[in-house]
């Protein structure tokens, strides 16, 4: 079977990457609808409490009101009390360790000391107190039926007869011991300890608890509990508008709710309520899609990029739905800021803020108290994406958990004051849930670094690790090329300072500033900034291959970055920093010294492609400034501002800047940041008229 080639296949999915971007979206909403909850949605919101001002609520049909937890807890406790444990009686027991007696009696009389007349008067004696023991019984309590009091009521079983009594008519092996030694003492002629020594090495349980069968009786009376008081009748006003939902009627509301929710699973057309939810989860889908289209066309494009998204939404609204079936799992454990924190690191501010309002509102159909909710996770979540704006410090994870944390309990404190009214209902233990749910959020760290290696994205996490100056290629570059080393510190900070001023990555256009010329490692000496012996190797060569060599050092640092996996986002700041123009320097001399001859002009200018963002033209302008500032020779606040004036000029009538977004409004940002910048490292004083 033929295969496709690469380029092949790279073609077919461009031809049919629309399609292929539709089937993710097909899929990622069936996937969120198969995992909601298939129920329908009970239409009113109410909290204990609270006014109801909604119109009266009347009841379409008869229900039962359930009794509250505490009821039914209440139920359960007094319906175990009335339960007493089964004890099964043995009394083989009693026969054995009675014959046992009489043969360690026999034993060990021979070396007690003890006169032989007395012999049958201890036998006697022994086997008397013994037989009285197991005639009452012998068992072991049960500390969970004592409650509070040592005995309590059992049923003795035997031949299918039960028969109640108190323990405090039985022994246990310590009662029997100390009612043994009780009764010797009142014998004077008889050596107590000597009876005592045989006596308790044959007291064994002839009364043993039955737990299966106590537990099955248990279980029985559980199971016939009511669940239920009461009846609500068809036509009864459940709230009347204006009334305060008491524990009372909030019950009522309660019973009400599970009644719809069963009338519904039996009456109602299941296919409705997953056409519902298919339409519910589409204009989600659809909205960030547009809002894909409309405003980040970059990541729309990219169905790499797009899954990637559609993968993080459908997995936490999974997650929620899996939470939403346990029942008894509290859904404020999720940790939903996971979100949005890692789709702003990955992308934008903006898509992060919108992705979660719309998870948040997916997941509002489906939880208790939506619009507590959404309004405790839209803070939350905005909060989440405000405290890492600008992410240079992995420490601002924590920064950022515990700003989140302080949010859920400002919001938790408000809700509660609105809810109860007073401080000292509040349980505590309600706020545990969102602990856990920030702790949880950490978990974006390994996440985001999953997420980078397998859908090849670089977050500012991994710009931060470049641009750390002890990383592999900038230690090669500082050994190598010092000169072009100091000279890309510099870059890095002319640009850095002019992004952040009109806005854009300036992690990015550092990592791409310190790496922008590491091409310049293979020829170091071919670059001025290099040559510090004052020979330099061009005077040997003709001018066009002067030109090629210092042209080649963008292909090398091409090369040499996709080499060490450098990120491509980094790697188009090697393509972009000097876009299409001509090395000058080489073709004005050429012209000069050999005017008669013709030359293709490509041969002295740089393959390209031009900046294509703010950050790649930031670049470009922050090299040629600085690169120029060296040839000053007395630098003062006039030859700057005209050193600038005239590159930022040159580069702007050469449209090299015509794809970079910058506006004529950044351009004298730049300017102005450039020109302070400068003076401060040649430490020129500006001159100020005193009048």
């Amino acid at each position: 079977m033929a295969t496709l080639s690469a380029s092949r296949q790279r073609a077919l999915f461009r031809k049919y990457a629309r399609n292929i971007k539709y089937f993710m979206m097909l899929l990622s909403i069936c996937l969120i609808v198969y995992t909601l909850p298939k129920q329908a949605k009970f239409r009113y919101e109410y909290e204990k409490g609270r006014i109801w001002n909604q119109k009266d609520l009347i009841s379409p049909y008869n229900f039962a009101i359930l009794k509250t937890g505490q009821e039914l807890a209440a139920d359960q406790e007094a319906a175990l009390r009335s339960i007493t444990p089964i004890y099964q009686l043995q009394p083989d027991v009693a026969d054995q360790q009675l014959n046992g007696f009489k043969n360690d009696f026999e034993i060990k009389w021979h070396n007690a000391g003890i006169s032989e007349k007395q012999k049958e008067k201890y036998l006697q004696e022994g086997y008397r107190l013994l037989k009285e023991v197991y005639d009452r019984g012998i068992l072991t309590l049960v500390s969970k039926y004592q409650r509070g009091n040592e005995n309590y009521t059992i049923s003795i079983l035997y031949k299918n007869t039960a028969t109640d009594k108190n323990t405090i008519e039985l022994f246990t092996r310590e009662r029997a011991i100390a009612y043994c030694a009780e009764q010797l003492d009142k014998r004077k002629d008889i050596d107590k300890a000597f009876l005592i020594n045989i006596i308790q090495n044959r007291l064994q349980n002839n009364l043993n608890y039955d737990d299966k069968l106590t537990a099955r009786l248990e279980k029985e009376v559980l199971e016939g509990l009511s669940l239920t008081r009461g009846m609500v009748q068809k036509g009864e006003v459940i709230v009347a508008k204006g009334s305060v939902i008491n524990d009372e009627i909030y019950q009522k509301l309660q019973s009400y709710k599970k009644a719809f929710e069963d009338n519904a699973r039996v009456n109602g057309n299941p296919n409705l309520v997953l056409l519902g939810q298919f339409l519910l989860v589409s204009i989600a889908v659809g909205l960030l899609m547009i809002f894909l289209y409309l405003f980040r066309k970059d990541i729309y494009r990219d169905n790499r990029l797009v899954s990637l998204i559609l993968l993080v939404v459908t997995g936490m609204l999974a997650t929620l739905s899996w939470a939403i079936r346990i029942q008894e799992f509290n859904v404020y454990y999720i940790p939903y800021c996971i979100v949005p924190i890692i789709i702003r690191i990955l992308f934008d501010t903006r898509l992060a803020l919108n992705i979660h309002l719309l998870v948040v509102l997916i997941a509002g159909f489906f939880v208790p108290n939506s619009f507590e909710f959404a309004y405790f996770e839209i803070t939350a979540g905005m909060v989440s994406i405000y405290s890492i704006k600008n992410l240079v410090r992995r420490d601002q994870f924590l920064v950022s958990a515990l700003i989140i944390t302080f949010t859920y309990f400002i919001s938790f404190l408000g809700i509660s004051f609105i809810r109860e009214g007073t401080f000292l209902n509040i349980d505590w233990m309600d706020f545990l849930p969102f602990v856990v749910s920030v702790m949880l959020t950490l978990l974006a760290y390994p996440l985001i670094y999953a997420f980078e290696q397998v859908f090849q994205i670089t977050s500012d996490i991994t710009l931060i690790e470049l641009t750390n100056t002890n990383a592999p290629l900038l230690r090669e570059l500082a050994f190598n090329a010092p000169g072009t080393f100091q000279h890309s510190l510099q870059v890095a900070n002319l640009a850095e300072s002019a992004i952040y001023n009109i806005g854009g990555n300036s992690l990015l256009v550092r990592a791409g500033a310190l790496y922008h010329d590491i091409g310049k490692v293979e020829n170091p000496l071919y670059f001025i900034e290099n040559q510090s012996s004052g020979f330099n190797p061009h005077d040997k060569l003709p001018y066009e291959e002067s030109a090629q060599i210092i042209i080649r050092h963008v292909s090398n640092g091409v090369e040499m970055a996709r080499k060490e996996r450098l990120p491509e986002i980094v790697i188009d700041f090697i393509r972009t920093h000097h876009g299409n123009t001509r090395v000058d320097y080489f073709y004005q001399s050429f012209l000069k010294n050999f005017p008669e001859k013709l030359i293709d002009e490509n041969i002295f200018r740089y393959p390209g492609p031009i900046p294509f963002s703010k950050e790649t033209g930031v670049l470009m302008l922050a090299d040629s400034v600085e690169a120029a500032s060296r040839s000053l020779r007395e630098p003062d606040a006039q030859s700057i501002n005209d050193l600038v004036d005239r590159i930022v000029s040159y580069k702007l009538n050469q449209g090299q800047l015509n794809d970079s977004d910058i506006t004529l409004k950044d351009l004298e940002t730049i300017k102005a940041i450039f020109k302070k910048m400068l003076m401060s490292i040649y430490h020129v004083r500006i001159d100020i008229d005193i009048k």
